[in-house]
């Protein structure tokens, strides 16, 4: 898996380049998979792909400088760049369908972009059904068919005729159905679900008694501080204080959303089956954010808790080993390196991911110590295997936050008083600094440290 392979060539061997099949979906949190561990999620699809590959357990965002976190989250992901050096809309920035399409491969787009469309047109050969926007009503998505001529005028645009997760997969069957061409294809299939608005089909929607869903353990009526982030829109989708019975309604809600968008999924992966395309496909599953649907008192994902910063990610495919995890510290934007290992392609030096083919085959050695993530000029926070540290400023208020994860998981026991951690809390501070440093945060200096 060289890097310094030429990528006008065909792969090494003379064999053809593996497809790539990129399922994205919205705000769909780690945990939000029964395959790892959710019992009362129903996600049979998904959980075909993490018995077919490698589960990243910690898989996370960098963060965001806006409250809209999924368009930084796709920049990253798209340009393989650190927050601070990714732009919003790609602009002059190389992506990874666009390295693929001018290696000869079939770049295939449909659903969420988010990105603006000149960034779209460097990147896609074909699409269809295409949303610029970053959310909208499931059964009214705003989107535009795929233009030879790379113009997306707004007056081009329509309301598509199905459900979000229906119409988009409806695009990617008819795609593999379709094609037949000797170059491999990526096919990008970004779905808006589970995006709020939650408005599954009834017949998800019953799936679940909001009455027996558990609340999570960190539960809180509301944050026990001011975060910076307490008036955004995510956060007025309940109201203060919450309550037991209004946040088990949203988790039923958020579920039914994600079975449904499952099923929709499971229709893709048996139609690449069947078109005999699924035995040279890789196949990667991610989504761009977590969300906090209640945990520690909050509803969206403008902030640093682990329900916010991690995500599912799963990769299978031919080479690649069944039901195995991997507990790397990683990112979305290392999957760019990742498809470049995977495909033979060099990678770009813009590229500052770094690649978890390694991983893919059992590798054990860390592929980083920390973690560092960002949100607005109001919360960092860096984390390890077991430490995590979030410093807030608010209004000239400094609040820290230490939690150990193994004995914390929902980041419920505060540790930053307690003097025998007095050492963790120093070295992650200055762990927190070399990371500014690293990522050329403007932030960086006394107010962090």
């Amino acid at each position: 898996m060289s890097a310094a392979t030429d990528n006008s060539a065909p792969a090494s061997g003379g064999k053809r380049r593996p497809n790539i099949l990129f399922l994205f979906t919205d705000d769909q949190r780690f945990d939000a998979i029964h395959a790892l561990g959710n019992e009362e999620i129903v996600t049979p699809n998904m959980d075909q792909l993490v018995r077919g590959g490698v589960t990243f357990t910690r898989a996370t965002i960098q963060g965001s400088m806006s409250g809209a976190v999924c368009q930084p989250s796709r920049a990253m992901l798209m340009s393989g760049r650190t927050l601070f050096h990714a732009p919003h809309d790609l602009a002059a920035t190389l992506t990874f369908p666009q390295l693929l399409r001018e290696a000869g491969y079939t770049t295939f787009a449909t659903g969420k972009w988010h990105n603006l469309g000149e960034s779209f047109s460097r990147s896609f050969s074909s699409g269809a059904k295409i949303f610029f926007g970053g959310m909208s009503n499931h059964l009214k998505v705003p989107v535009h068919d795929f233009d030879q001529t790379r113009q997306y005028p707004e007056e081009s645009q329509y309301v598509g005729p199905s459900f979000s997760s229906e119409m988009f997969s409806d695009e990617a069957v008819k795609f593999l159905h379709e094609y037949d061409e000797d170059n491999p294809f990526l096919m990008y299939v970004s779905y808006t679900a589970p995006h709020d608005p939650r408005m599954a089909p009834q017949d998800y929607q019953s799936v679940y008694d909001p009455g027996k869903i558990s609340l999570p353990e960190n539960f809180m009526p509301t944050h026990p501080f001011d975060n910076g982030e307490l008036e955004i829109r995510d956060e007025k989708l309940a109201p203060w204080p919450r309550t037991p019975a209004v946040i088990r309604q949203h988790i039923a809600d958020y579920y039914a959303m994600i079975t449904h968008v499952d099923a929709h999924i499971g229709r893709v992966l048996a139609t690449l089956e069947q078109t005999g395309h699924a035995d040279n496909t890789i196949i990667i599953f991610a989504g761009d954010n977590g969300l906090a649907v209640g945990q520690h008192g909050l509803m969206g994902k403008q902030n640093m808790y682990e329900h916010s910063v991690r995500v599912p990610l799963i990769i299978s495919g031919p080479g690649i080993p069944p039901g195995q995890q991997s507990d790397a510290l990683c990112y979305l934007l290392d999957i760019f390196p990742t498809i470049c290992d995977l495909t033979g392609l060099a990678i770009p030096e813009s590229v500052e991911g770094k690649s978890l083919a390694p991983y893919l085959q059992g590798e054990k050695e860390p592929l980083r110590e920390t973690l560092y993530f960002a949100y607005k000029d109001i919360q960092r926070a860096v984390c390890e295997d077991c430490y995590k540290l979030i410093e807030y400023s608010v209004a000239g208020q400094r609040t820290t936050q230490l939690f150990n994860l193994e004995r914390s998981p929902w980041e419920t026991d505060n540790l930053v008083e307690d003097s025998q951690y007095a050492d963790e809390l120093d070295r992650l501070r200055g762990e927190l600094a070399d990371w500014q440093q690293e990522v050329d945060d403007p932030l960086g200096g006394e107010l962090w440290i």
